[in-house]
């Protein structure tokens, strides 16, 4: 609710600059309504700047790029180590020549639930012969070289083979804008971040690209999707680990709003880190021709301020009846939140006027014609 207040007040000093007042860049305007910030009441100081090649520059700084390169060296750093075993696996033992071992109950081998050893809650589980194994945290090599140790006292050199056939003890959670929002199991391979991403599939046409984030041990990494095409950075060295969380938004609320003269105003969504001022121009279908000032879009953008009881919005302005202004226009990044703000021809105010003027105009012709009747 206050975001509106702001951005009303802002868009009202909008109107005031494009009512024929001259502002110099960079020059604050308070309104007289929302200057003040004593008290509880906010206060509201809004900031003009022209789009120009360096307020783009300040835009495109590639701090956002290198922070998502560190983040991703930071993420490489993890390297898997041998899968260890734990409660809910399903464990295949084969005890060559000795099939009265490795099927017990006569089954077909291959069959998981019957033959298969289920690692139970406290990490173990039992073999004939060899008792009770402790399996929880130990390598597939580990268990198998227990196994021998034990079996050793009852058959001469025993050959066994120990494979996990079910994994469930290890989990990565995927939550959000996926095909298959679930959790993927952690196995002998190691899960990369392109893997899992394959594997739930992305819902491409609702998902925001670039808010996935990975939760890791109490930490929360930012992954831009789109960044790291655009930069050509690789992700297939992020591994994930048990307990790690990635969540991607969907992007039904990511919007920015265009209004004022344009042929469609309208929220105009977008999935990736921003929108241009010319495609959210053209969701709009362009400046109307008719009523429009071509010198007067502007954007206006609301952060916070100083302290708690001020905000500042920026307006940015562009000059849209210039060649190069098609350019930069194509260049500004707008971002979720932002109203883009187009203004009206002077012609167009005193159209306005005598539309307004003219229903009264004419009751009083009425009136007169009455009267002379």
């Amino acid at each position: 609710m206050k975001k509106t207040i702001h951005m009303a007040a802002a868009i009202l000093a909008v109107s005031v600059i494009t009512s024929g007042c001259v502002f110099a860049p960079g020059q604050n305007l308070l309104p007289k309504s929302s200057s003040q910030g004593g008290g509880d009441e906010p206060g509201v100081e809004v900031v003009v700047r022209p789009i120009t090649g360096d307020v783009i520059a300040e835009q495109n700084s590639g701090e956002r790029v290198a922070q998502l390169q560190d983040t991703l060296e930071e993420l490489s750093g993890f390297k898997p180590e041998a899968y260890r075993i734990g409660a809910g696996d399903v464990l295949s033992i084969t005890v060559w020549d000795h099939p009265e071992l490795t099927a017990p109950a006569g089954t077909v081998i291959n069959n998981i639930e019957a033959n298969g050893r289920v690692i139970r809650d406290d990490g173990t589980f039992f073999y004939p012969y060899a008792g009770t194994i402790q399996a929880a945290n130990k390598t597939v090599d580990e268990v198998r070289s227990l196994l021998t140790s034990r079996l050793t006292k009852f058959i001469a050199s025993p050959q066994i083979d120990v494979a996990v056939t079910r994994y469930g003890s290890q989990k990565v959670y995927l939550v959000g804008a996926f095909q298959k929002a679930s959790a993927l199991p952690v196995t002998t391979v190691p899960l990369s971040l392109p893997d899992a991403l394959g594997q739930a599939g992305i819902d491409l046409l609702n998902a925001d690209l670039s808010s996935l984030t990975l939760r890791r041990d109490d930490i929360t990494y930012d992954l831009d999707l789109d960044a790291i095409n655009r930069a050509g950075f690789t992700a297939a060295n992020v591994m994930l680990k048990d307990g790690d969380q990635l969540q991607l938004p969907y992007a039904d609320r990511k919007k920015v709003y265009v209004m004022g003269e344009v042929t469609r105003p309208q929220a105009v969504r977008f999935k990736l880190a921003s929108i241009s001022l010319a495609d959210a121009l053209l969701e709009a279908n362009g400046l109307n021709q008719n009523t429009s000032k071509g010198s007067s879009v502007y954007v206006l953008r609301d952060r916070a301020g100083t302290d708690a009881n001020w905000r500042v919005v920026d307006v940015y302005s562009l000059d849209s009846s210039s060649p190069e202004s098609l350019v930069l226009a194509d260049k500004f990044a707008l971002q979720a939140g932002d109203m883009v703000y187009v203004g009206s021809a002077g012609i167009t105010r005193w159209n306005r006027v005598i539309s307004q003027l003219f229903p009264s105009a004419s009751l009083l012709n009425t009136a007169t014609d009455i009267k002379n009747n």
